[in-house]
């Protein structure tokens, strides 16, 4: 026969040989989050409702999707975001070498560069390029000489308009990277006999790609969307080429919804390649690395299960 033990009362100890209580943990009830969460809804709902009542030939919008015309843009708009990029990254690092130099030549020239090409906009530059022909009719450099009209192509004016100017964004963002390696790292490379440039090569660029990778993947996310702005120098472009639809089938703002889902589609699928870049190059900076997409839909599916149960309970 045991013996009977009285109900201990509460906060005083337990007694010897009875196990303590086991801790039910009851999440905290977030009660903002459900109703932000149905406000946000209600609002999406108004917004598709707006757009159901207006004239809008919807049916239009998938079967442009994937139009010769409309694919053929989208390659082109790739082409001229990856090669204007290329060119802005190669001119960025020069430049910002440049800038970090002693000579005061060089560095007077790289701050003129980022001066002029950061201050003025992209589409006046555009122009300019497209227009030199008002004011140079024939390019002759001695051993080359042609009309300016034939060298000066929609593309070759996209290019320099669209790498130019984003070389001057570039040289800051690589000056950045660079100044924020610490000099000790500089002076060691040199007491090792390092040679200035091998030592920005091996030691100083590698180290700095941690500060300089996120601002480029943004930067390049942004080029892919001020690509459009080739238009006004005749680039057949995604966005020319969906307006060039539009002037035929007058079904202009079925083109432009056309031309935005493929910007967004560019956009996001860019997005998770410069996600993952970052995410290589903090590995030696984080102690624990950032989740993943993925793992943040997990961790969001089961706070939403801990509320509903704790809603329950």
């Amino acid at each position: 026969m045991t013996d009977k033990i009285d109900k201990v009362p509460a906060g005083a100890p337990a007694p010897a040989g009875v196990p303590p209580e086991a801790i039910k943990a009851i999440p905290v009830r977030h009660y903002g989050r459900w109703v932000a969460g149905v406000v946000v809804v209600a609002l999406l709902v108004l917004l598709g409702y707006a757009f159901s009542q207006g004239n809008v030939r919807w049916a239009t919008v998938p079967e442009k999707l994937f139009d010769p015309t409309i694919l053929s843009g989208l390659w082109h708009t790739i082409l001229i975001s990856v090669a204007s990029m290329a060119l802005g990254l190669v001119l960025g690092v020069v430049f910002a070498v440049m800038r970090l130099s002693k000579n005061p030549v060089t560095s007077s020239v790289a701050w003129l560069y980022i001066w002029i090409f950061r201050g003025t906009p992209v589409y006046v530059q555009l122009l300019i390029w497209f227009s030199l022909a008002l004011i140079f009719p024939v390019f002759n450099i001695g051993f080359y000489k042609d009309e300016m009209t034939d060298v000066m192509t929609p593309f070759l004016a996209a290019l320099l308009g669209l790498g130019l100017n984003e070389g001057a964004y570039m040289a800051e963002i690589v000056r950045a990277g660079i100044q924020s390696v610490d000099e000790g790292q500089t002076e060691a490379s040199h007491a090792l006999g390092m040679s200035q440039s091998k030592t920005m090569r091996r030691v100083v660029l590698p180290q700095s790609m941690r500060v300089i990778i996120p601002p480029t993947g943004n930067e390049f996310i942004n080029m892919l969307k001020t690509s459009s702005l080739v238009v006004a120098v005749q680039y057949p472009d995604l966005l020319r080429a969906a307006q060039d639809i539009a002037s035929t089938s007058f079904a202009v703002m079925e083109m432009f919804f056309v031309a935005s889902i493929w910007y967004l589609v560019l956009t996001s699928v860019f997005s998770v390649g410069q996600y993952y870049l970052e995410r290589h190059y903090a590995r030696g900076s984080l102690r624990a690395l950032p989740p993943t997409p993925w793992q943040k839909i997990k961790t969001n599916l089961l706070s939403l299960r801990s509320d509903q149960s704790g809603g329950a309970a």
